[in-house]
């Protein structure tokens, strides 16, 4: 059953319905859910790893707390994905890396300082295929858009 629910949620997750509401349905719920448990639950980790990630914005330089999927990697590191559900343009969350690359997550209720590297070229590559093995309804988000989808490895800072 599992198995099942797994294939349908990336099945309904790929549709254009899916990026339509989604966007404005799923942060605000993980957001309010997130604060209300003080960091213990993240609702959309159920489907996905999920981080909150905290960083300033670019232009106003306030904190924004914005719930994302994140593809976790061995040693540590984070992959973030600014699919926008396979709508046009880059999330704001994005800009807001590339101006503030320094930045917190809260991963599994616990606050991590990290810092952004958006990743390019061959290194891109490789974290593209990772990412669509990991969830592969992001190729659809890809296929729906003109621009190349932003990949961000995150590292806890102190770490090389």
């Amino acid at each position: 059953m599992a198995g099942y629910g797994v294939k349908l949620v990336r099945k309904v997750s790929s549709t254009r319905a899916f990026a339509k509401v989604a966007p404005h349905v799923i942060p605000a719920f993980d957001r309010t859910v997130h604060r209300l448990t003080r960091g213990k639950v993240l609702p959309s980790a159920r489907m996905l790893p999920s981080v909150i990630l905290t960083v300033r914005g670019a232009r106003s330089g306030l904190p924004r707390r914005t719930p994302l999927a994140c593809m976790p990697e061995d040693g540590g590191t984070w992959i973030l994905i600014g699919s926008n559900f396979g709508r046009p343009g880059h999330p704001a969350w994005t800009a807001n890396l590339l101006k503030h690359p320094d930045a917190e997550i809260s991963w599994r209720g616990r606050g991590i300082a990290v810092r952004a590297r958006l990743l390019e070229g061959a290194e891109r590559e490789a974290a593209w295929a990772a990412v669509l093995a990991f969830w592969p309804p992001y190729a659809a988000y890809q296929s729906r858009v003109e621009r190349e989808i932003r990949l961000f490895r995150l590292q806890r800072v102190g770490e090389d």
